[in-house]
């Protein structure tokens, strides 16, 4: 009989103290916790300076951007290239905006 009631016993204690662990007055009933994650697009590297080939007659250089990667989850350096000349129209370049707390990117694009 001494067998079976130590068991007993054991498992009545810890039962209590289990049991006085989880008790939280009311007033500690209700923490109030606050996480802030963002999981917006950091802004960009500073631009890459690129030496290029002096200009070819009846082209513009659309110069290199950072273009965010969410494949890789970060920037990539997008080298620049020529683009052929649109007569009358100005040529405006691959570019980020600072947009409240996050960032816009707009491709390069002709217009008027």
């Amino acid at each position: 009989m001494i067998a079976i009631t130590r068991p007993l016993a054991l498992l009545a204690g810890l039962g209590l103290a289990l049991g006085a662990a989880a008790y939280a007055p009311a007033s500690q009933a209700n923490p109030h916790v606050t996480v802030d994650v963002r999981l917006g697009v950091p802004p960009p590297p500073p631009p890459v300076r690129v030496v290029h080939v002096r200009p070819r007659p009846g082209y513009v250089w659309a110069p290199g951007y950072w273009r965010w990667s969410p494949r890789i989850h970060r920037h990539e350096w997008r080298e620049g290239y020529w683009v052929r000349e649109r007569p009358g129209y100005r040529y405006r370049p691959a570019r980020r905006e600072r947009h409240g707390r996050d960032w816009r990117f707009h491709r390069g694009h002709w217009h008027r």
